[in-house]
């Protein structure tokens, strides 16, 4: 039994980095130094590990509510995104699951914002990252977090807003297929029709900078806007589509984005582990794979966040000695793609390219904004 509680030790140091215990600076500079001087008694000192048991387990009327036994072990709990890290990065790929080969590995929670979360041995300070906290997510190990303001809310933003939504929907609906498979068959249709090698080359003169609702990471801007680059006098079904299409790959250089800086701190970041609602679209998964050049991996269990809250309740319960011999045990992979090379390769490297550009570009208008005030 996992029980969730979205709460924060707020300015604790954990045990690892040399002290352990609030920070007194930290609360009376927010103005709550009656918390302080009362020894932290209404919050708590003490900080229980991930999988630790919470006293007897369920109460009688806790149990008899959720019409299970009493007694039941109740885990310690952790952050929600957090629990689909636990439920997917210790999964079994052909190499063993330790503490160095899980910092080859980037667990995305993907919806209508997301996380990347990623574990190291030792402290990794990443710009524009949060972090490092030490067993926050895995015990003994430092989690790194990247994010995105918005992904899932981003496409559906660009698709419901669109002029040609309604007829989309409208043929969709005939089809009796969701909006997004309408235009995902629609990008192959259009690939044949305009003879284009791979899907991806739809976007040749089409750009878009995902920042619509600020950057969270590696920028760290939330001034920051989006933007779109070679729009035509038309807004046709297909017009829609190449958009969603460009969309998508915007998204996922901010992935590659991410990934990059996390490497260049000494991460070696090689495959994606995803879960969330929006993976269950293949032209999404396709580009992220083929973008970010990283083997992209889905768990056999969607639900990665649940089995992530029971895993720790399997903790708990004494069914597993330890945190990572339950996530070996208990995550495993499901579908797999791997990263297109060759041209498709150099075509994204140079859309990257782009996608780097429009930022500064977006940077030098404001500065010419301010310099007329």
């Amino acid at each position: 039994m996992f029980v969730s509680c979205k709460w924060t030790y707020l300015g604790h140091k954990a045990e690892g980095s040399g002290t352990k215990g609030w920070s007194d600076d930290y609360w009376s500079g927010i103005g709550l130094d009656d918390i302080v001087k009362e020894g932290y008694r209404r919050v708590g000192t003490r900080v229980r590990a991930l999988g630790e048991p919470v006293g007897d387990g369920l109460s009688e009327k806790a149990a008899r509510e959720l019409r299970l036994q009493p007694g039941t072990p109740v885990s310690a709990s952790i952050i929600d995104a957090h629990a689909g890290g636990l439920g997917v990065l210790g999964m079994d790929l052909g190499n063993d699951v330790n503490p160095e080969t899980l910092e080859t590995r980037l667990a995305i929670v993907a919806g209508t914002s997301s996380c990347h979360l990623a574990v190291s041995r030792e402290a990794k300070y990443i710009p524009g990252c949060w972090g490092p906290y030490y067993s926050a997510m895995v015990p003994n190990l430092w989690l790194t977090e990247g994010g995105q303001s918005a992904v899932g809310a981003l496409v559906d933003h660009i698709i419901f807003t669109h002029g040609a939504y309604p007829m989309a929907k409208q043929q969709a609906d005939a089809d009796g297929i969701s909006i997004f498979e309408f235009l995902n068959r629609r990008l192959e249709q259009l690939r044949q029709t305009l003879r284009r090698d791979f899907p991806a080359q739809l976007t040749t003169g089409l750009h878009v900078y995902p920042d619509f609702h600020g950057n969270r990471s590696p920028r760290a801007n939330p001034s920051l806007r989006g933007m779109i680059c070679g729009l035509r006098l038309s807004a046709g079904i297909d017009d829609l589509t190449i958009l969603y299409l460009a969309t998508i790959q915007a998204i996922a250089y901010q992935v590659r984005h991410i990934v990059e800086e996390m490497n260049r701190q000494g991460y070696q970041i090689k495959t994606l582990i995803a879960c969330g609602g929006g993976l269950k679209n293949q032209v999404f998964l396709r580009e992220h794979a083929d973008i970010t050049g990283c083997m992209l991996v889905l768990p056999r269990e969607p639900e990665a966040v649940l089995l992530g809250a029971a895993l720790l309740g399997a903790v708990a319960a004494r069914a597993y000695p330890d945190i990572i011999t339950a996530m070996k045990a208990m995550a495993a992979p499901g579908q797999q793609l791997t990263p297109a090379t060759g041209e498709v390769r150099v075509y994204h490297d140079t859309k990257y390219r782009v996608y780097h550009q429009m930022y500064h570009d977006q940077l030098r208008y404001a500065e010419f904004m301010r310099s007329s005030e």
